[in-house]
């Protein structure tokens, strides 16, 4: 992506089902679970780089010794600095007792993070902060070990003052407005109460109190907890977590907006962001993964007994598209193949805009998620060259002509080469622009001036800045005579709600094509009546809003807004005629049939909350505020 925007978190769960002497014995340290963990976020460092955190829980501790343990970090390199602090601290323990390293008995009662739970977590921080309080996991600490909570999420919550305002009414004070204090406290509140019912249970039974802390753990039900503490989420997550009495969880949202997977044997329950990352540290073969399904939770009891549990209704299936577009790592096998199609499936249109001329045409992308995409199209296009020739050769064809058929092949080069990271000290926006075409760079030579077109594929174009001042100009400087960017996405249209930092409607590409197709028109007068709807919205409940905001796209075609984004790329420094091309939401679902999460370029939200994001948004760029919209 030219253009790389903040996006989902990830998140890391280990439940260790053995004593770690067996982890000792078999692979030869204690410290199985620990290294586990970091390879997990290690091989999932795409999804986080604002923040990383762990937390460990031993479960078999007397009281007077600390049982959850928690490191995190807002470092430019948090996983590292993480991992740093966690294993300096066992050092010095170790030092202290020469003679242990090895001793998994010791380790257990002595050293940190040798417990039989981890959770890990990367941030993003969509909300611009990144402090270190709002780095994950988040604890809920209590002299019971019950009452204990800590969590960790890939989520955001469309609804957090509705939830918030419930919070007051039960009589809690939170100590902040965020949807991260919101799950936590709700999750919280639930599981005290569950505590305290079955504390007055036991207790009319006729039981001590000393015996009613080990009847509580045992008879804990955390999807009791789940259910009615999730009842009014609206939005997209995956939440880890886990109680200090040894419970533990992973739950997935309803519409499985946000991608979780599982693994579990004998040995461990794992569970991660990402299906590779789990094929890779535990070296599993895929077919031994699951998903996460939507509206379940994995639920791991003290006692190791797991279960997949139902703790809300699920909806129809709209997991994030996003993500199989460019968010997750292409090492997973479907998400490569699904990048290719969407490349293979631009073809088509790609031969139209170049008038069919395979002999003067180049093609290249920009690097480097792209990458599958493109050899995706180049597939689609080598397959196009060879259906021209076998045509040609049934129907007879001179050996000169033979020759040439057989010399014809799409031509592909490595146009741009992403040189540098620019920093932010340059405040002049006439040296900055300056500075941005260097962004990337390109080969010399590759183009035969005034006569190639050139067409190039990116992921998505979402704000078009990087395209317009950076990559437009440098290919512009190999003189081509056309110049196709191709999006293997469609038309970003819509601010995002669930976790991808796309929440400005006034920063699309898209919508600025619309705003002026609707002022060149003389059809202002519908961007006054967005806004008076949007405004008489807001004093409906969520679930009874539109997405008005569709509206401003509607008097134009697809190909109107692409043409008309075209025109915004060129300015009077470009001398190639400038096409955009983009992917279709029709051939997104074909490449991607059990991914349907299309709201950013359809308006279709999932949630009664996506509606009222959306129109948000446009009340935001009408009234010129530059904020977030939830």
């Amino acid at each position: 992506m030219s253009e790389p925007i903040k996006h989902e978190c990830g998140i890391a769960y280990i439940r260790l089902l053995k004593p770690i002497s067996f982890y000792q014995e078999k692979y030869g340290t204690w410290k199985y679970g620990l290294n586990k963990l970091y390879l997990l976020l290690e091989k999932q460092h795409n999804r986080g780089q604002d923040g990383a955190g762990v937390a460990n829980l031993k479960l078999n501790l007397g009281p007077g010794n600390p049982y959850i343990y928690r490191q995190r970090s807002n470092d430019r390199e948090p996983i590292r600095q993480v991992f740093e602090t966690i294993f300096e601290n066992i050092s010095k323990v170790l030092a202290e007792f020469p003679g242990k390293e090895m001793d998994p008995a010791f380790a257990y009662d002595h050293v940190p993070y040798t417990g039989e739970v981890f959770i890990g977590h990367l941030r993003y921080g969509t909300f611009g902060r990144n402090s270190l309080e709002t780095v994950h996991p988040v604890m809920r600490a209590n002299n019971w070990k019950s009452r204990s909570l800590v969590l960790a999420g890939n989520f955001n919550l469309t609804n957090v003052d509705e939830l918030y305002e419930s919070l007051l009414r039960i009589g809690q004070h939170p100590v902040n407005y965020s949807d991260t204090v919101t799950i936590l406290e709700r999750v919280g509140h639930f599981l005290d109460v569950e505590v305290e019912s079955l504390y007055r249970k036991f207790k009319a039974d006729g039981y001590e109190k000393s015996q009613i802390t080990p009847l509580i753990a045992d008879n804990l039900e955390l999807s009791k907890i789940l259910i009615r503490a999730s009842k009014k989420w609206d939005g997209g997550y995956v939440i880890t977590g886990m109680t200090g009495q040894g419970d533990s969880f992973i739950m997935r949202d309803p519409w499985g907006i946000r991608p979780a997977f599982w693994y579990c044997d004998d040995e461990v329950l794992v569970a991660a962001s990402e299906r590779p990352v789990i094929q890779t540290v535990f070296n599993v073969a895929s077919e031994l993964i699951n998903e996460v399904s939507p509206g379940h939770a994995i639920i791991a009891k003290r006692n190791g007994q797991v279960s997949d549990v139902e703790v809300r209704v699920p909806q129809e299936r709209k997991s994030c598209s996003f993500e199989r577009i460019y968010f997750s790592r292409g090492s997973d096998e479907t998400i490569y193949r699904e990048r290719k199609m969407l490349g293979r499936l631009l073809v088509p249109e790609i031969l139209n805009q170049v008038d069919h001329d395979l002999e003067n045409s180049v093609f290249s992308y920009i690097p480097n998620t792209a990458e599958s995409a493109f050899y995706g199209m180049v597939e689609g296009l080598q397959n196009h060259v060879a259906q021209i020739t076998k045509e040609k050769i049934l129907a007879g064809v001179t050996p000169e002509e033979l020759d040439h058929l057989l010399s014809l092949r799409p031509r592909v080069e490595k146009i741009a080469i992403k040189d540098a990271k620019l920093r932010t000290f340059i405040t002049q926006d006439q040296d900055r622009d300056d500075l941005v075409t260097h962004v990337y760079d390109i080969t010399y030579g590759t183009v035969k001036r005034g006569i190639d077109n050139l067409v190039v594929i990116d992921d998505s174009i979402v704000r078009g800045t990087t395209l317009k001042k950076s990559i437009v100009r440098i290919l512009d400087r190999l003189g081509p005579k056309r110049i196709l960017v191709v999006s293997s996405s469609p038309q970003i249209r819509y601010p995002d709600c669930y976790g991808i930092d796309m929440a400005k409607l006034g920063d699309f590409i898209a919508f600025k094509a619309a705003i002026e197709l609707l002022n060149e028109r003389g059809l202002w007068e519908i961007v006054h009546q967005v806004y008076r709807r949007c405004k008489s919205a807001q004093m409906k409940p969520k679930e009874e809003i539109e997405n008005h905001v569709k509206e401003i796209y509607a008097p134009f075609t697809f190909e109107e807004i692409s043409a008309r984004i075209a025109a915004m790329m060129h300015t009077d420094k470009i001398n190639a005629e400038i096409r955009i091309i983009y992917q279709t939401v029709e051939n997104l679902h074909l490449a991607c049939p059990n991914d349907l999460g299309d709201w950013y370029f359809t308006g279709n939200y999932p949630t009664p909350g996506g509606n009222k994001v959306a129109n948000q948004s446009f009340i935001n760029y009408y009234e010129g505020k530059n904020q977030r919209s939830y």
